[in-house]
């Protein structure tokens, strides 16, 4: 949800972003540009991570930051017109249909927009041309595709079992890793970048993410590791006008 309108010149606007982990909280402020001038200010994800908890977290690592215009939010899990449809690695269903944006807007007095977390990341990243990929490992796996800069509607990728039942989230998540080692994630990263390449077909695939460190695959030309600060750093390019059909209010439920 697009709560309003930043107030200031468009040449000095700060955003304020804010990328939610299964594990991790992160906030920081980003000048115009996508570069980060403050922070990131890092929490732990509450174990118990309800709408509220989550909330109240943000709002203690946001507010030192200091003053900013907009708000920009990536969230794991499949949101929609600034609610939470799903969000399966924070371990509660009461975020079903949450307001987050409208909610951070609300506490902090600015306007603000959520996509999901890969889409954000992917914002940080992209060229901007043809079909372009972006993966994050994690403490789950997210996904996104981008058809010439703009997001596809989004496809829960992480949800759909890849081996045996298991989801990309069971297969190659933070529990995978921990479980059969790096050697033997590694070679379950290669079978699920197979697969996304054969379902997406596309020209470019970027892999983000904390995990992203532990890879020690041969990489093919068109699969580039990135940062894992993209997550925040994304955030600028929420409010890119080009996406502004993406963050229609009319449609929200």
């Amino acid at each position: 949800m697009d709560s309003g309108s930043p107030t200031t010149s468009v040449t000095g606007l700060r955003t304020l972003a804010i990328d939610i982990g299964g594990t991790r909280l992160k906030a920081g402020l980003l000048d115009p540009g996508g570069d980060m001038v403050v922070g990131p200010n890092r929490v732990d994800t509450p174990r118990a991570a309800s709408p509220e908890a989550v909330v109240e977290a943000l709002l203690d690592i946001a507010t030192p930051l200091g003053a900013f215009d907009r708000i920009s939010i990536g969230f794991p899990g499949v949101v929609r017109y600034g609610h939470v449809l799903t969000a399966p690695n924070l371990g509660t269903k009461l975020w079903r249909q949450f307001p987050l944006a409208r909610t951070l807007s609300d506490r902090l007095g600015k306007p603000a927009r959520m996509l999901n977390d890969a889409e954000v990341q992917g914002l940080g990243v992209i060229d901007g041309q043809a079909i372009e990929c972006v993966i994050t490992l994690g403490t789950g796996m997210g996904f996104a595709v981008f058809d010439d800069g703009r997001p596809a509607p989004h496809l829960e990728l992480s949800q759909h079992p890849i081996h045996k039942g298991m989801t990309y989230d069971a297969f190659i998540g933070v529990a995978a890793l921990r479980d059969v080692g790096r050697k033997r994630w590694n070679k379950r990263v290669k079978r699920a970048l197979s697969a996304i390449t054969m379902l997406v077909g596309y020209d470019m695939l970027y892999i983000g993410g904390g995990n992203a460190k532990h890879l020690t695959l041969d990489l093919p030309p068109n699969v580039k590791l990135v940062s894992n600060e993209a997550g925040i750093t994304g955030g600028v390019r929420l409010w890119d006008p080009r996406l502004d059909p993406v963050f229609r209010p009319h449609a929200a439920g």
